[in-house]
C-alpha cells in the first residue's frame, strides 16, 4: 500500500520502520527543526530515521496549509499513517485517500485523548494503558478504533520506559491493521461516549512541587511521569532543584512538609502533605546531576566558609 507517514517524536520511529518494511512510503512528514537546550537543534528522531531509510522528507511549518495538502495528495497516497506528529491534520488531507488516515495513539481510547497520554496515565495512577490504532476524523482522537493492545503500569513505570514499550507494541499492531485494511477485513469500532478524558500538552507549571500540597504518592508519580519534559522542580533546603529520581518512604506523620526529615546514604527524605518522598538524584540550576547529600554538603560547606 502507498503511504504518507506523519510523525516527529521517538514514539513514532518503530511505526515508521514498520511501514517502510511492509509498504511503500511515498514521503515522511515531520515537524521542522527547532532550537533545543543551549541553542542546539532539538532532537528530531523521525527525521533521522527517514534519512537513514532513504525516504523523502518534508518539514512544512503547517501541514494544514492548502499548498502542503495539495502537495501530499498529489503523491496519491492510499492511506496516511500518523504517530506522535504534533499537529492536527485537516479533513482536506485525511478524507481523500481511499483508506483515510490511521493514527497510532498511546492510550486506551477514549481515555487520555490528546498530546500527552502516557504521562497523564502515570500521573493519574492508572493501573494500565496501551495503544489504540484509530481511523482519524476531524475531532481530537475521536475516531473509531481498529485495534487496542493493553499494558500494565507498574509502580516503577516512567514515561520514557513506557513510551519505548508502547512504541514497539504500536508498530506491531499497526502492521496488522494496515494488512487488514488492505485486504478489506479491517473493522473500526466507534469509541464509547463514557470514559472520555483528556491529556493536554504539558507545561513547566505541571512539574512544580509544593511539598505542603502534594502527597508522597503524587510526587512519586510526577517524577516518573514528567521526564524528560517538563521535569520536576522542587525546593530542597530552600533551593529549587530538578528531581530526577526517588521513591516513597515512611516518615513520622507529624513532620512538617518541605523539611528534610532523614538522610539515607546519599539520598534525603522530604516530608510531604502525606508521607515521605526519598530524593535520590537532583540537578541544581546550572550544575550537573548529583546526589542530594552532595548538594547539601556543598551548600553547608560554603556557608561555613563565609
Amino acid at each position: 500500500m502507498r503511504l504518507v507517514f506523519c510523525g516527529t517524536a521517538l514514539f513514532a520511529v518503530p511505526s515508521l520502520r514498520a511501514c517502510a518494511a511492509h509498504h511503500e512510503v511515498a514521503t515522511v512528514v515531520t515537524r521542522a527543526d527547532r532550537v533545543g537546550s543551549r541553542g542546539r537543534p532539538a532532537p528530531r528522531p523521525v527525521a533521522d530515521a527517514a534519512r537513514e531509510l532513504g525516504l523523502q522528507l518534508l518539514t512544512p511549518a503547517r501541514i494544514s496549509a492548502p499548498a502542503v495538502v495539495a502537495e501530499l495528495l498529489a503523491l496519491s497516497p492510499e492511506c496516511l499513517v500518523v504517530a506522535a506528529y504534533g499537529q492536527i491534520l485537516p479533513s482536506a488531507l485525511i478524507d481523500p485517500p481511499p483508506h483515510g488516515a490511521v493514527n497510532v495513539h498511546a492510550s486506551l481510547l477514549p481515555r487520555w485523548r490528546g498530546a500527552s497520554p502516557i504521562a497523564h496515565a502515570i500521573l493519574a495512577g492508572d493501573s494500565e494503558t496501551g495503544v489504540s490504532i484509530m481511523r482519524m476524523e476531524a475531532g481530537l482522537d475521536t475516531g473509531p478504533v481498529y485495534s487496542t493492545v493493553r499494558v500494565a503500569i507498574d509502580s516503577s513505570a516512567t514515561t520514557p520506559a513506557l513510551t519505548a514499550t508502547l512504541a514497539d507494541l504500536g508498530a506491531l499492531q499497526l502492521v496488522s491493521v494496515l494488512a487488514a485494511i488492505e485486504d478489506g477485513t479491517a473493522v473500526a469500532t466507534p469509541q464509547p461516549e463514557e470514559g472520555v478524558t483528556y491529556a493536554p500538552r504539558l507545561t513547566r507549571s505541571d512539574g512544580v512541587v509544593d511539598w505542603a500540597a502534594c502527597s508522597a504518592v503524587e510526587v512519586d508519580r510526577m517524577v516518573r511521569a514528567l521526564q524528560p519534559w517538563p521535569g520536576v522542580l522542587a525546593p530542597i533546603d530552600g533551593v529549587d532543584v530538578q528531581v530526577q529520581a526517588g521513591g516513597i518512604a515512611d516518615i513520622d506523620p507529624e513532620a512538617a512538609p518541605g523539611a528534610v526529615v532523614l538522610r539515607d546514604g546519599e539520598s534525603v527524605v522530604m516530608a510531604t502533605r502525606a508521607g515521605g518522598y526519598r530524593v535520590d538524584l537532583i540537578t541544581p540550576a546550572g550544575k550537573r546531576a548529583m546526589t542530594p547529600a552532595a548538594f547539601l554538603r556543598g551548600r553547608h560547606g560554603r556557608e561555613a566558609n563565609r
